[in-house]
């Protein structure tokens, strides 16, 4: 399945948070290989990021994460940077951009 998700960095965190994705853990990369990922790719536009996940079943991705100490870890260091963060929740399953066209 593929899911679409809108973040946004702080705007006086933009470097640091390019500079943290070319730190990420590898035992965070691997986890997330492990709940099924096969891709994930971010674009920024501004403050605005983007993210598009290729995953076999991203409410099990969240689930497998969420609670993982490598991924808690991440995230407070995202949260740190980021104005709108990635939700690991039950509810971040919902967060998902619609698709408005396809071609």
């Amino acid at each position: 399945m593929r899911v679409a998700l809108h973040t946004r960095v702080r705007v006086d965190r933009v470097e640091a948070y390019e500079a943290a994705h070319q730190e990420v853990p590898q035992e965070l990369t691997a986890a997330i290989r492990a709940a099924g990922v096969t891709e994930w790719t971010i674009w920024r536009s501004g403050t605005e990021l983007f993210h598009l996940i290729e995953c076999a079943d991203y409410a099990r991705l969240l689930a497998e994460l969420e609670e993982l100490p490598v991924n808690i870890a991440w995230q407070a260091r995202m949260a740190e940077l980021l104005d709108v963060v990635h939700d690991y929740s039950d509810g971040g399953a919902d967060a998902s951009l619609p698709v408005v066209w396809k071609l």
